[in-house]
C-alpha cells in the first residue's frame, strides 16, 4: 500500500503533516479526512510545506481540512500553550526533555532560558514551584506575544519574566547571575556561550543544546572547553544526552556543563 504521509506532529488541536513527494492532492485530502474522523481532539489538518528555518525558526504550512486556523492550543506537563504553528517554533517532541530539565531545578534557583520561544521551558520549570525566578529571552516578537499570554494562562506571572530581543544584546544588560541556564539553541554556528559565561554563578549548570553528527561530538565538546577557557571559566561537561535526531546519525545533543569558578 502506498505511504502517503511521511510523518506528522499533533500539536493540540492541529496536526502538521509531511506528505510523500509523489502524494497527489486527492490522496492528501483523503488522509486528512480519515485522520480527523479517527482523532476527535484534532480539528485542523495542515500540510508542512517546508521545515523550520532562519533565526526566527518559522515554517510554511497549508490548510487541508477542518477548521481554518494555524493557532494551536497545546497541553503538556500540566501546562497549556497557545501559539501560531507557522510563526512560532514549537516542538512537542521535546516535552519529555522539558520535564527532565524541570525536575533538575532546585529550590530557590534563578534560571535563565535563552531562545525561549513561547516559553515552554520557562513555564514547565516555573510550574514545579522550585525556582525563585525564571527569565526567558526570545528574539521573535510573535513568540513573545504568545509567551506573555502563556505566562498568564499558566499563572506563573510572579516567577517568569519574558524579555524580547537578541540574546547577544539582552543578556549583557541583565544585572543578576544565574544558577541554571537553559540554552535551547537553534541549529546555528554561533554557540552564544561567550554571552552566557559572565552571567553564570559558581556552580551554575548550563544545559547546552548543540547539533552535529555523532562523529563530531568530541569536537563540539572541545570547542566548548576552549570557549570557557577564553572567558576565564573552568567548566566540567559531566553529562551528554541525545535529545532528538536530525538526520542519519545526526542528533540534537544536550550537554550538561557545570561552571566551577
Amino acid at each position: 500500500m502506498k505511504e502517503v504521509a511521511r510523518g506528522y506532529d499533533v500539536v493540540g488541536n492541529i496536526v502538521v503533516v509531511k506528505f510523500s513527494r509523489d502524494a497527489k492532492a486527492k490522496e492528501k485530502k483523503a488522509w486528512a479526512s480519515t485522520f480527523l474522523r479517527n482523532q476527535r481532539s484534532v480539528r485542523t489538518v495542515l500540510e508542512k510545506l517546508e521545515r523550520f528555518k532562519g533565526r526566527l525558526r518559522v515554517q510554511k504550512t497549508r490548510h487541508l481540512a477542518g477548521e481554518k486556523t494555524k493557532e494551536a492550543l497545546y497541553k503538556e506537563n500540566g501546562c497549556v500553550f497557545r501559539f501560531n504553528v507557522d510563526t512560532c517554533y514549537f516542538s512537542p517532541r521535546l516535552a519529555a526533555e522539558r520535564k527532565e530539565i524541570a525536575k533538575k531545578v532546585k529550590k530557590g534557583e534563578k534560571v535563565l532560558v535563552l531562545f525561549g520561544g513561547v516559553a515552554p521551558f520557562a513555564i514547565v520549570i516555573a510550574r514545579t514551584g522550585k525556582p525563585r525566578r525564571v527569565v526567558s529571552i526570545e528574539l521573535s516578537r510573535a513568540c513573545t506575544v504568545y509567551a506573555k499570554e502563556n505566562v498568564k494562562r499558566n499563572k506563573v506571572e510572579g516567577i517568569v519574566e519574558i524579555v524580547q530581543g537578541d540574546v547577544r544584546k539582552k543578556v549583557p544588560l541583565l544585572r543578576e547571575r544565574f544558577d541554571r541556564i537553559v540554552m535551547a539553541r537553534p541549529n546555528l554556528n554561533d554557540s552564544f556561550l561567550d554571552s552566557v559565561f559572565p552571567k553564570a554563578n559558581k556552580g551554575c549548570i548550563i544545559h547546552y543544546y548543540g547539533f552535529c553528527h555523532e562523529s563530531e561530538l568530541e569536537g563540539m565538546k572541545f570547542a566548548i572547553l576552549v570557549e570557557a577557557r577564553g572567558a576565564g571559566k573552568k567548566i566540567k561537561i559531566f553529562n551528554v544526552e541525545k535529545a532528538g535526531d536530525i538526520g542519519a546519525r545526526k542528533y540534537r545533543y544536550r550537554l550538561d556543563i557545570k561552571v566551577l569558578n
